[in-house]
């Protein structure tokens, strides 16, 4: 057993900076080296990010990503929630090499905001549940997800390009996700347009297609605390 220190940041918090959803950070060394998945699994975050590299000098942050039960070649809100934290600690980048590519990001410390340009390719296959009202989102019952990953969305003001999405994510060890930076990324690439996302308990995401096949999502992160955990 080793003490492993954790930052959990919130991604996609909304404007008053309550909800958003939980990252753990981890900076990788010789304790956490081969045990990643151990280590997510045990922590139990939709996602945990292990930093492996840091080149200040070249602006760049190697970075693997774990949920619960698989690593990720690319997940949104990790990307962005580790593009904040690291600008917070003042080594900021402006890319992360992830095993997807290497994703562009933007940080503004004084709004605490962060955004992340990817590719929707990048995303995992979901399922996508385009429902008639949010009610209907917010009646779902994430326990009747059994496999895979589904998104389920409707339109808050079709005009506006606003919606309301839930995800659930059995196949990654994930009952629902509170916050889906890749899933924003993928939708806001089927439908075209930019977005405004409220998922989950209440998180704010916010999307842009750029053209080139890049969508840029982004939001707000805040600090929420450290843990020293034996693992």
């Amino acid at each position: 057993m080793d003490e492993i220190e954790v930052v959990v940041v919130r991604v996609f918090t909304d404007e008053r900076g309550t909800n958003g959803n939980e990252l753990g950070i981890v900076t990788s060394s010789p304790a956490t080296a081969g045990r990643e998945q151990d280590i997510a699994a045990a922590l139990g975050f939709s996602e945990t990010v292990f930093i492996d590299a840091l080149d200040e000098s070249g602006g760049l942050a190697t970075i693997r990503i774990f949920t619960p039960a698989a690593e990720l070649p690319f997940a949104g809100h990790p990307s962005v929630g580790t593009a904040w934290w690291l600008a917070h600690q003042r080594t900021p980048v402006g890319a992360l090499a992830e095993k997807a590519g290497d994703v562009a990001v933007s940080v503004d410390l004084d709004a605490d905001e962060a955004a992340i340009d990817a590719r929707a390719e990048w995303a995992p296959a979901f399922t996508w549940l385009p429902l008639a009202t949010p009610a209907d989102v917010d009646a779902l019952d994430p326990f009747s997800f059994t496999e895979g990953q589904h998104y389920a969305y409707a339109w808050i003001d079709e005009a506006a390009g606003t919606l309301r999405a839930r995800m659930f994510a059995p196949a990654m060890g994930i009952v629902e996700d509170e916050a889906t930076g890749a899933a924003a990324v993928a939708i806001a690439a089927k439908l075209g347009r930019a977005l405004r996302i409220t998922q989950g308990e209440g998180s704010e995401l916010v999307t842009e297609p750029l053209g080139d096949g890049l969508i840029r999502v982004g939001g707000t992160v805040v600090y929420d605390r450290t843990i020293d955990a034996t693992l």
